[in-house]
């Protein structure tokens, strides 16, 4: 049934996507489904509201990019409504998702309230967040700092804190400070297990490769 829903799901959101140059594409928007649906299996939740949420989760990243300025997922439930339109679903599962997609970016860690304890949307958030590490992000961190906020690779006088929190919309230094700031920080911060185990793996990559960064970038041998 879910695979039904996101095939007519598809183009719509191919359409609205398919010029996205930040890291928010199609193939963001499929990755992150993958790995939501892997984590389901493992952790429990709704598979059709978490396989759509997923799907549908960075509506608010395209209507950014075309409107030039900062758009919360909330701003775009009433976009996901529309394309949620196309498909029939009841009106409980269209809510879940919509509360899902809505709070998705918000984390406990940086002083925001996160308490609620609706698995869909904890694993939403995990898995959106397992593609912002590892060796796809770092390569969409470089897209999207270089895409949309016209950000240096790295300014070597300006010391790496991590104790900094990262704000949704918040210009960064640079994209290995942004590693800093909040990349490195997901791991601890998953919502469940299955997450945080693969989240592990994919910071290990990500210190090694800030380490040979560093290096190159001084001159290190």
């Amino acid at each position: 049934m879910l695979e039904e829903y996101i095939n007519k799901l598809r183009p719509l959101v191919l359409d609205l996507v398919s010029k996205d140059r930040s890291g928010h594409n199609i193939d963001h928007l499929e990755r992150t489904m993958k790995i939501a649906l892997f984590l389901q299996e493992h952790e429990g939740g709704d598979r059709i509201v978490i396989g759509i949420a997923a799907f549908l989760h960075d509506i608010h990243r395209i209507m950014q990019n075309e409107e030039g300025k900062f758009i919360s997922p909330k701003d775009s439930l009433g976009k996901i409504m529309e394309i949620l339109n196309s498909i029939d679903l009841e009106e409980e599962k269209i809510n879940k998702i919509l509360y899902s997609i809505e709070y998705h970016e918000v984390y406990s860690w940086n002083n925001e309230n996160n308490n609620y304890e609706d698995i869909n949307t904890l694993i939403l958030q995990d898995a959106d967040n397992l593609e912002a590490i590892g060796a796809i992000g770092i390569a969409r961190s470089f897209l999207y700092s270089g895409a949309n906020l016209n950000q240096l690779i790295y300014r070597s006088d300006i010391p790496l804190d991590n104790s900094f929190d990262f704000i949704e919309g918040q210009k960064e230094v640079s994209t290995i400070h942004h590693f800093y700031h909040k990349s490195l920080k997901l791991a601890d911060n998953m919502n469940t297990n299955t997450a945080r185990k693969l989240a592990n793996k994919r910071i290990e990559f990500m210190k090694e490769y800030i380490d040979e960064f560093l290096k190159e970038w001084n001159m290190e041998k």
